[in-house]
């Protein structure tokens, strides 16, 4: 299978931000912080169906700006439904699931699977699924990411689940193309560090 390559989305982004569980406002808001920053990229889960009327806001706010929205917590082909019908520009997994990603690829657009162990890591490649989210990353640990590179040199990592601009750097040091941040965009001591990782210009 081909199709689910994010190079072109990500482009040099080195950080991606996760709107969860808030109002479309809000939603909307912090992507809009986020994107001043730098961070190009946003997702927005969609574990329930209440979920959906922020992703259309943001990814509607997003096609103003010429910025990415994808869809996260896609768990069904159903949600991958949903998730185009939104707006989304791609979809993200907590876990592996090959009929999510043939969902999503039959919409044209790419899937990050979730995966936590080499077994994952490499079902998901043999399907031609580069990208890669790795979760929980902060229980894997930096360590985890050189581990699995000698053997899975051709993966692509976002690390998601527990990074902050605390820890960000030591991710990316170890080899993760992209770190995942969620609440870290609400506090505003993390913003200028955030800025700092993304390349971004700094807030003050």
């Amino acid at each position: 299978m081909t199709g689910h390559d994010f190079a072109p989305l990500f482009g040099d982004a080195r950080v991606m931000v996760i709107l969860r569980d808030l109002p479309p406002e809000e939603t909307v808001r912090l992507a809009e912080l986020a994107w001043d920053l730098g961070i190009d990229v946003v997702e927005v889960p969609i574990r329930t169906p209440g979920a959906v009327p922020a992703l259309r806001a943001a990814a509607t706010a997003g096609r103003r700006r010429d910025r990415l929205v994808g869809a996260g917590t896609v768990r069904t082909p159903a949600q991958v439904r949903q998730a185009v019908g939104a707006g989304a520009a791609f979809t993200v997994a907590p876990g592996l699931d090959l009929a999510v990603a043939d969902a999503a690829h039959s919409y044209g657009i790419p899937h990050l699977p979730g995966v936590a162990t080499p077994t994952e890591a490499q079902q998901a490649l043999d399907h031609g699924l580069v990208w890669l989210k790795a979760f929980p990353a902060v229980s894997l640990g930096p360590a985890w990411f050189r581990a699995v590179a000698g053997p899975l040199p051709e993966a692509r990592f976002v690390a998601t689940g527990g990074i902050d601009a605390g820890n960000a750097g030591d991710f990316l040091a170890a080899g993760v193309r992209v770190v995942a941040v969620g609440s870290a965009l609400t506090d505003s001591a993390q913003l200028p560090r955030l800025a700092e990782l993304a390349g971004g210009r700094p807030v003050r």
